[in-house]
């Protein structure tokens, strides 16, 4: 969302956040849309929303799809209408903002469960951006690593530690990742603070054993050429920091072909007989 605010348009305007699944429904409405001096029990004085902080920019909605009936249909006026009143308010307020919203459930389940209004998911599913699972796209860990340790290291003030042991690598690549980017940022944060050395070292992640047995070094003799092919694909963009292109290069082969066998392996579809894209 925040790359999305910051090579728009709209970049020098206001990028605001609002987690919608930490407040109460009265909250929210509040939060979102303000309310007038009085409005309710605390409300001492008149509070501009969300929506009027974000004027000219954007406004991200987390976990959109917590939100209740009453929001959803305020919300929904709002994606229509462009125009809101403040709780307890009369006066209509009109704001150019762009939305940008994300859940993690499925919409369709919430509509048809009864949750979540077909007509609001239709005005928000304009375009859909749909990010898979870091096990998914473990090209991905290194580089992701690599940004949190450079965070937590200036955060911790301990200028001295630069990267991952190979050994380290290898197991964050392996990892399953239940807990997605955020686990991954916890690990590097937990790391960075116990780490003694220059390097994190696997000990230093504290990942237990749920490892990926497919990303474990093949044996030889006794693996497949699709296992020893696989192992030196993960290797080798784990050593260019997930690079295709510069992966590619090292092992001769094309970087189309090495991002058709990353979608194999994401997909679990690893198969001898596997068509090869350049002989189509």
């Amino acid at each position: 969302a925040a790359a999305i605010h910051q090579h728009s348009p709209r970049r020098q305007q206001p990028f605001v956040k609002l987690h919608c699944a930490a407040l109460s429904e009265n909250l929210l409405e509040s939060e979102l849309f303000g309310h007038e001096r009085g409005a309710f029990t605390g409300a001492m004085s008149r509070r501009d929303g969300r929506f009027q902080q974000a004027e000219g920019g954007t406004l991200f909605l987390d976990e959109i799809g917590e939100i209740g009936p009453t929001v959803q249909v305020k919300l929904l006026r709002f994606l229509q209408e462009r125009e809101f009143e403040r709780v307890g308010g009369n006066q209509t307020i009109k704001v150019d903002v762009r939305i940008v919203a994300a859940t993690h459930r499925d919409l369709r389940q919430r509509i048809e469960a009864g949750h979540f209004r077909e007509d609001l998911y239709y005005r928000l599913n304009v375009v859909s951006i749909e990010m898979p699972p870091l096990r998914d796209r473990r090209e991905d860990i290194p580089l992701l690593a690599m940004h949190f340790l450079r965070r937590y290291t200036q955060e911790n003030g301990k200028p001295g530690l630069v990267g991952f042991t190979g050994e380290a690598l290898r197991r964050l690549s392996g990892h399953r990742w239940k807990g997605n980017v955020r686990e991954l940022e916890n690990a590097v944060e937990r790391a960075v603070v116990v780490c003694r050395g220059a390097e994190i070292r696997p000990e230093d992640l504290a990942l237990g054993d749920e490892v990926d047995g497919a990303d474990a070094p093949p044996r030889v003799p006794g693996a497949s050429l699709d296992e020893l092919e696989r192992f030196a694909i993960i290797k080798t963009l784990e050593h260019t920091g997930g690079s295709t292109s510069k992966a590619a290069e090292i092992l001769k082969i094309s970087p189309r072909k090495i991002q058709y066998k990353l979608h194999e392996y994401q997909s679990g579809r690893v198969q001898p007989a596997t068509p090869d894209p350049d002989d189509e």
